[in-house]
Formats: structure tokens, C-alpha cells, sequence
């Protein structure tokens, strides 16, 4: 980022700036900043209408103390009856994490679900999970209901316990890829009607048409896919 951190000096300026009425772009060529910048360092501290430098500077000063604080040591896995590596277990959960954010989950929804995967159990309750991540219950919250949505957990309690677990099971996959079925068939309904609407003839409808042609063929082939790792795993269950 050019210039480093802010400074108590861009602080002010800041703050001077604002009550001029300038903008986040005008404020960051005139600090060397991207607006970005300006815009978060504003809507962190109070916002535009109450922004204020001396309070901004002492806020800053007191989360980067907070965050200085050494962490305590991350918990060792439960699950640690099998003589595992703790460390090569360790550097699978990290790169599991990676691969499953280039997937396209959001690292916090990523992290939920690598911390899943490596339990034998497959459950973990939200203090659990609050526990192994150190993170907020309300981060564990939000990264549950997301993947609760995109069907790759599933909430339980059993009979006699007060607190639910969230679970992951074998057909867990599965679930993500009949989810991902049900949207692609919906955007084929919508390329189908834009494509009549629009014309199939013109640019635009045989763009939406040649959409929807596309993703026949996706749908297709996942439901072909469900079909036979059913058929697979029937037979594999045979003795």
C-alpha cells in the first residue's frame, strides 16, 4: 500500500478533508492513498459525519495492542487415537483450507468445513468449532448457516443434549452436487425465457439460447453422475 499505514498526520488531514465535503477518491490522491483505504479508515471510526482524528489515532493504536497479545496454542485435535501426526495433520488442514477457497468458499466457510473433514466423527458443535478455529461464536454462526444453505452440513441433536453439532456425512457431496444441479436447472428456465424474450434470432437471445444449451448438457451429465455413484455404492455395499 503506498505511504505504509496512516499516520496520525493523515488522520488529520482526513478529517480536515471531510469537512470540506471531499470525497474518498479527492482525500486519497491528496494522501498518496487508494480510496479504499480512506474508505474503510472513515467507516471504522465513526463514519464521515463523525470522524474524528485524535479518536481515530487512539482506536488504532488500541486494536493493534489487542492484536500484538500472543495467541494461546491452537488445541490438539481430538481425534488423535490413530498415532497421526500432529504437524503433517496440521499442514493437510491448512492446504485442505486453501484448495477448498480456490473452490470458491469463503475462508471462514472453508476453515468450517476442513475442521469437519478431519474429525473421525464428522460432528462438531458450535463451541467446539469456536474452540479449534479461535474465532468468534458468531464468525462459526455465519459460516454455518452458509454452508447449511449450499447443503454441506447438516444440524443435529441428539436425544438428551441441549446443544446441536453440525455433521458432515458421506453424502455430503452429493447434497453440493444436487444443490448446484437444482441452481443450474434455474438458470437454464431464466436463459430460455431471455431467449424468447429477446428474440432467439437476435445477438443477445441466441447468446441466452446457446447459454441455455450449455448448461443442458452440465445438468445432464451431473444427473448421470448421481446415478451411477448410487449404482456404485450399492454394489459396494454387497458382501
Amino acid at each position: 500500500m503506498p505511504g505504509g499505514r496512516l499516520t496520525e498526520e493523515d488522520r488529520r488531514l482526513i478529517a480536515a478533508g471531510l469537512a470540506e465535503g471531499l470525497g474518498y477518491a479527492e482525500l486519497g490522491r491528496r494522501l498518496d492513498r487508494p480510496a479504499s483505504t480512506i474508505m474503510r479508515e472513515v467507516t471504522r471510526n465513526g463514519g464521515p459525519d463523525n470522524y474524528q482524528a485524535d479518536r481515530a489515532q487512539q482506536d488504532t493504536s488500541t486494536r493493534a495492542r489487542r492484536n500484538n497479545q500472543p495467541q494461546p496454542p491452537a488445541p490438539a485435535p481430538t481425534d488423535s487415537s490413530y498415532g497421526r501426526d500432529p504437524k503433517a495433520v496440521q499442514e493437510f488442514t491448512e492446504s485442505f483450507t486453501d484448495l477448498l477457497v480456490q473452490q470458491g468458499l469463503p475462508r471462514m466457510e472453508a476453515r468450517v468445513m476442513a475442521c469437519l473433514h478431519i474429525t473421525d466423527s464428522g460432528a462438531l458443535s458450535a463451541a467446539d468449532l469456536v474452540q479449534r478455529l479461535r474465532v468468534s461464536p458468531a464468525s462459526i454462526s455465519h459460516a454455518v448457516g452458509f454452508l447449511e444453505q449450499q447443503g454441506m452440513l447438516l444440524r443435529r441433536r441428539d436425544p438428551g443434549e441441549r446443544r446441536e453439532r453440525y455433521v458432515i456425512d458421506d453424502e455430503i457431496w452429493l447434497r453440493n452436487l444436487l444443490a448446484s444441479l437444482q441452481m443450474n436447472n434455474a438458470l437454464i428456465a431464466a436463459s430460455r425465457q431471455a431467449a424468447t424474450l429477446l428474440g432467439p434470432t437476435t445477438p443477445a437471445g441466441d447468446r441466452f439460447d446457446k447459454s441455455a444449451e450449455l448448461l443442458t448438457f452440465v445438468s445432464e451429465a451431473l444427473q448421470q453422475a448421481m446415478e451411477k455413484w448410487r449404482e456404485h455404492l450399492t454394489t459396494r455395499a454387497k458382501p
